[in-house]
């Protein structure tokens, strides 16, 4: 039924002009293949004896009529976008042939060598001539909606794969933005051993947008009945940032963090010009990290930062991962605290990948610091301090870098050196001397050297990086360990220095059936201190018809002193999970078991299930219920949570010997533009507003519970800055009085960009009308519009005089043209009935005069 559409959304007449082209036309062609082809109108003739014929000189040559269609753009064999384009009719010897409007500026954005063409203009149709440029041709296939653009390669820029032209760039729209998170727990003691409390947890990360500027902001804000009941506000940075595109850099003005490939990194309140690889093309391109862990008990997870806390959730027993933290402009290790409900806790450090320092031939990679000094504790002085690195692309696959740091009571310099060794990897290796003036104390100076090494081997499956630092001599200051000895009010205070600091990350392939396995270590011990820090997790992960299973085993020792009588905390958890889906006897569901047994501690035993619900599966649960050792006894939990258009809700209530929890959270994102305010789901850095007016409801393609909102707005949450990305709407969740244009937008953001994706919805009824002329059917092929718009929308009559139309107003005309002479031509009145048809396609016949 929906086959017959206007030509302006050229799909939706694919299959009848196909089908006509290909019956009769290319027919016609087998038999005479260098004879010029005539369609011959009297095969369309009906049998009733109708004998009005269409004029069909414009599909002669196998052309197609003029018009904007939406075609599908191909550069050299490469998919670019999806776009109107509009074609139009330049004389050829004897042939009209329909030709793609593209101007000069659309084929610079493709990477053309526009400037090296003289005569490659515009005329006063705002269109060039593509074979100004020699070899250089453009074929539309009408069937396929695919329009081929073929460049000689000397005519490109020399661009490497995955290169989108600047020209491209879209800095996005003005724009105020809010990100919040808020989750909160009220707890019931039910034994000795534990205190009624309730706590609450709030993020916020607003943002305003203008032009090419950026203003972001993340606070926290943390509250805990046990803690005096008083919540606390912590600010993580305020800046102002900005891209510079010719220096493929970031301007940043206020409160960041410098890089951290050379130098440990440093929070700062100053200005900062960085390079920023996200501008370089994906191939010419070299992380917040997964968090995973063990829950005993029905925990609370706590992530710290640099002393901030940047993350706050609840768990369920078992095996947990978190991969949605959000960035926070800094370095650093995260320290992880899983809070029992029994009281007890455990802490495990994870490290920031740390691989070589390595970058392609010719590129240079830098970063200019300058500003205060950003301390966690507000009794640290700020001082001034200026940082300058730089990172370069030598040949033969080796890579220079190095740096200088300077304050007051500070100075340092550092050199290394990288290299790709193929097939055994790729290392590099610096060291970093440093001259350091502790508050009331002499200059030192030190030394440290570090060696990193990561290395695939795709034989095996096999992947690790191992990073070793250390630290040769008792004198060697970091600049932050140098500035943290400088407090008000006290001479000094020597913050630890870490001595050795060994890392080491795997991760092994076993085969398709046989899993993986993985393993992380990291180990740290100080100077003037004799305590030490260790982490160690281990696991094998497989699955087998869709049975996933794993075991796990992680170990972590923290000594509590610093002299030689070392106590030591230690933490060790084995576990085993096993999870069955039970899709054969309720659809996206499943069951698992988890049993973990902790030293010191006790062994616990939990039986869950869990799935999602929902047409998108926008709501999600979970089921479980255990028991635990040493006296601890049953346990058990219920949560759930609810992903649609404006944000995320989750809640749930849990159990043990100890304590009774409700938890409950909720999260989500709003702009406020142009066009008013839109809710929606937390979203990232860069993402696009979907402006698509009367059509609310829409459903966005590979976005989970994201539809337009009453007035057609929503937001596609996250977007990868300087890519191209196809923001979609699926056409087929439309009201049956609405129909789009283009269910497609190409975008290409800049960093913090909120660009955005218009869509034109054209609103109104639809009808398969019947058409009869002089008693007859109206010929096959006759070409149907509104007659107050010109041009905007063209229908295509089938077979039987039938057209389906859409976007009708109540009431109006309609003009039928199958030829240039008047007696080819005639009008309808039509008026749509007030009931709606069940499928919202009303059958009407049109009497044409």
């Amino acid at each position: 039924m929906n086959g017959i559409r206007k030509v302006n959304a050229g799909r939706a007449t694919q299959c009848v002009w196909a089908f006509f082209v290909s019956t009769i036309a290319y027919n016609y062609a087998g038999h005479f293949a260098y004879a010029s082809e005539t369609f011959n109108p009297n095969f369309l003739q009906t049998s009733g004896g109708n004998n009005i014929t269409t004029d069909l000189s414009v599909f002669e040559n196998k052309s197609q009529p003029e018009g904007v269609y939406v075609v599908d753009i191909w550069l050299n064999g490469t998919f670019v976008e999806t776009k109107p384009v509009n074609f139009h009719s330049r004389q050829d010897a004897s042939r009209a042939l329909p030709e793609p409007c593209l101007n000069v500026e659309l084929l610079a954005t493709y990477g053309v060598r526009t400037t090296a063409f003289p005569e490659l203009i515009n005329d006063d149709k705002g269109c060039t001539e593509i074979t100004v440029i020699p070899q250089a041709s453009a074929t539309f296939n009408f069937n396929l909606q695919r329009l081929d653009l073929s460049i000689p390669q000397a005519a490109m820029q020399n661009s490497a794969r995955g290169f989108v032209s600047s020209e491209q760039f879209d800095e996005g729209i003005t724009a105020l933005l809010l990100n919040y998170r808020f989750s909160g727990a009220q707890n019931k003691a039910l034994s000795l051993s534990s205190r009624d409390n309730d706590s609450q947890y709030l993020n916020l990360r607003p943002g305003l947008n203008f032009g090419a500027w950026r203003l972001r902001n993340y606070g926290t804000w943390n509250r805990n009945s046990l803690s005096g009941g008083n919540g606390k506000w912590d600010s993580l940075y305020t800046y102002l940032q900005r891209n510079i595109v010719p220096l493929k850099a970031q301007l940043t003005l206020g409160e960041s963090t410098s890089p951290a490939e050379i130098f440990e990194g440093v929070p700062f309140r100053g200005a900062q010009l960085a390079s920023d690889d996200e501008m370089l093309p994906e191939s010419l391109r070299g992380y917040a990290p997964v968090v995973k862990g063990t829950a005993r008990t029905n925990a609370q997870v706590i992530i710290r930062q640099n002393g901030y806390i940047i993350y706050q959730s609840y768990v369920a027993p078992g095996a947990f991962e978190i991969t949605d933290l959000y960035a926070t402009g800094g370095s650093g290790d995260l320290y992880v605290t899983v809070k029992e409900a029994d009281g007890s806790e455990q802490t495990l450090v994870v490290p920031y990948a740390s691989l070589p320092v390595l970058v392609r031939e010719g590129y240079l990679k830098y970063s200019l610091t300058t500003g205060q000094y950003r301390p966690y504790d507000n009794a640290v002085e700020k001082k001034a301090f200026s940082q300058a690195t730089a990172i370069y692309g030598l040949p033969w696959n080796f890579t220079l870098y190095g740096g200088t740091q300077a304050a007051a009571s500070y100075q340092s310099v550092a050199f290394g050196i990288g290299k790709n060794v193929g097939r055994f990897g790729a290392f590099s290796g610096d060291v970093i001397n440093a001259w350091s003036t502790v508050k009331n104390a002499a200059r030192t100076d030190g030394q440290s050297l570090r060696v990193r090494y990561s290395k695939n081997f795709y034989e095996t499956g096999t992947n690790f990086a191992i990073a070793g630092y250390r630290y040769s001599t008792r004198d060697y200051y970091s600049l932050p360990e140098l500035m943290d000895t400088w407090r008000s009010g006290v001479s000094s205070s020597l913050r630890e220095q870490a001595r050795n600091r060994t890392e080491l990350t795997l991760n092994q392939n076993l085969g398709s059936a046989a899993g993986s396995v993985s393993v992380s270590l990291l180990r740290e011990d100080y100077w003037r201190t004799e305590r030490r820090m260790e982490s160690i997790s281990t696991s094998y992960n497989n699955s087998y018809k869709g049975i996933s299973y794993g075991i796990g085993y992680s170990y972590s020792r923290n000594s509590q002193n610093a002299t030689r009588t070392r106590s030591y905390e230690r933490n060790q958890i084995f576990i085993f999970n096993i999870s069955i889906p039970l899709d054969r006897w309720l659809s996206n569901s499943w069951v698992n078991y988890t049993v973990a047994h902790s030293k010191p501690g006790n062994t616990s035993h939990s039986v869950g299930l869990g799935g999602t619900a929902l047409e998108n599966n926008n709501l999600y649960w979970n089921v479980r219920q255990g028991y635990t050792t040493a006296g601890k006894g049953n346990s058990g939990s219920v949560d759930g949570g609810y992903r649609g258009t404006y944000g995320e809700l989750t809640g749930g209530y849990s159990y043990d010997h100890d304590m009774r929890r409700l938890n409950y959270g909720v999260e989500g994102g709003m702009i406020l533009h142009a066009n008013g305010l839109t809710l929606s789901q937390a979203f990232g850095n860069t993402a696009a507003l979907i402006k698509a007016p009367g059509a609310g409801g829409v459903q966005v393609t590979n976005q989970t519970g994201v539809k337009t909102d009453f007035r057609g707005y929503t937001v596609t949450p996250n977007l990868t800055p300087y890519r191209r990305a196809n923001v979609m709407l699926d056409t087929t969740t439309l009201s049956s009085d609405v129909d789009l244009d283009l269910s497609t937008q190409s975008v290409v953001p800049t960093r913090g960009a909120i660009v955005r994706a218009t869509f034109s919805a054209q609103i109104g009824g639809r009808a398969m009308m019947s058409l009869i002329y002089q008693g007859q059917p109206v010929p096959f092929g006759a070409v149907v519009k509104d007659a107050g718009e010109q041009n905007k929308q063209i229908y295509i009559v089938g077979d039987e005089g039938q057209v389906y139309l859409n976007s009708l107003k109540p009431s109006g005309v309609l003009q039928v043209q199958w030829g240039k002479s008047s007696d080819q031509q005639c009008r309808v009145n039509y008026l749509l009935p007030e009931k709606k048809s069940e499928n919202g396609i009303q059958m009407l016949n049109g009497v044409c005069q």
